[in-house]
């Protein structure tokens, strides 16, 4: 059995980082922070034409058709460069539910997202504040046990700031102009499955936000001098970088089953999401930690651009469910009466 990603989906990983790299600089996230929206019309185009904005938009509706396997590796170059544009939500939580919604909805909505043209985003109590309401054209609400399409002029927003100041978030209150797509059971549904591709987003982001981090860290102690020499030499540093890179490869491959689980429906898809997000929020904490420390007090001001990626992982540790919530799902999981555990179930 074959778990490598194929070549096209490592080509197409390269290739939309490359992009990325050049497009997404630190300097140009920085602007984002001061406009009025937070966020660049002008690179969301350019996601548009990639194509990426459409990477999970069903083919009849003018999209790629992939899933989430296809897309968990440009998510976690998303994370690399600290991307502040909602493309995660969007392919990940936004389409999918849409897809799922059908009808006029979908027939409406999904072509517009595939080609740039409109943004949708989705809103969970689970999170409590919803990202990006401001500029969304459609809002999917979760309010108790039924879900709610509702466009900007049919809901109230009040913005919270966040850690991270990529993040713009809002409390959303629903008027009654918003219309009721799903209820009952079949709301639960789709609002468990919601949750799952979020954090799945999440952990894959911070793959990629830690990577980063180790990184920008690593180029500084070549460059800072002490003593005579790059405080990287010192076996401390190397220590510190050492722990997070192995903490890194260990929650690539959790994050990469959670995808496949998610694209197969499988029945574990919720433990291997729990699990994913956990290893990998996990590892991007303590790469912003020990990166902090090796930075010395120059890690402690905004102007290094440290603070981008460290933020950032800060507040994704916290969306889609946080540490508690996915450690009690995986902690119920392994301890019920019924559970496959040991190398046996590995492919149960």
């Amino acid at each position: 059995m074959d778990f490598t990603f194929t070549e096209d989906q490592l080509l197409f990983q390269e290739s939309v980082r490359d992009f990325l790299v050049n497009e997404v600089t630190p300097e140009r996230i920085r602007r984002c922070w001061e406009s009025g929206t937070g966020r660049d019309p002008e690179l969301w185009g350019q996601l548009a034409e990639l194509g990426l904005t459409g990477m999970t938009v069903p083919e009849a509706f003018g999209g790629l058709g992939m899933s989430e396997v296809d897309f968990v590796l440009l998510a976690q170059e998303c994370g690399y460069v600290a991307l502040p544009e909602p493309l995660v939500h969007t392919v990940l939580v936004a389409v999918p539910m849409l897809a799922e919604l059908g009808g006029a909805l979908a027939a409406e909505w999904l072509p517009k997202i595939a080609s740039g043209e409109a943004l949708v985003v989705v809103g969970l109590e689970e999170n409590q504040l919803v990202e990006d309401a401001h500029v969304a054209d459609l809002l999917l609400l979760q309010q108790g046990d039924s879900l709610f399409a509702a466009s900007r002029d049919q809901v109230d927003l009040r913005y919270n700031e966040s850690v991270d100041p990529s993040r713009k978030l809002y409390a959303v209150t629903v008027s009654s102009g918003a219309t009721e797509v799903a209820r009952a059971a079949d709301a639960q549904a789709l609002i468990a499955r919601a949750l799952n591709r979020g954090a799945l987003g999440s952990a894959a982001q911070a793959l990629g936000l830690a990577q980063r981090m180790v990184e920008i860290s690593v180029q500084y102690t070549s460059e800072r001098q002490q003593f005579g020499q790059a405080i990287g030499a010192f076996q401390a540093v190397k220590h510190h970088m050492a722990n997070v890179a192995v903490r890194l490869e260990y929650a690539k491959a959790p994050v990469y089953r959670a995808a496949y689980e998610l694209a197969v429906s499988g029945e574990r898809s919720g433990r291997a999401v729990s699990h994913a997000k956990l290893v990998a929020c996990e590892a991007a904490n303590l790469a912003a930690k020990n990166c902090i420390q090796v930075h010395g007090a120059m890690g402690y001001t905004w102007e290094v651009d440290l603070h981008i990626f460290m933020k950032k992982a800060w507040a994704l540790a916290n969306t889609w469910g946080d540490a508690g919530f996915h450690k009690s799902r995986v902690a119920d999981d392994i301890f019920a009466d019924n559970a496959a555990l040991g190398a046996g179930a590995t492919f149960a």
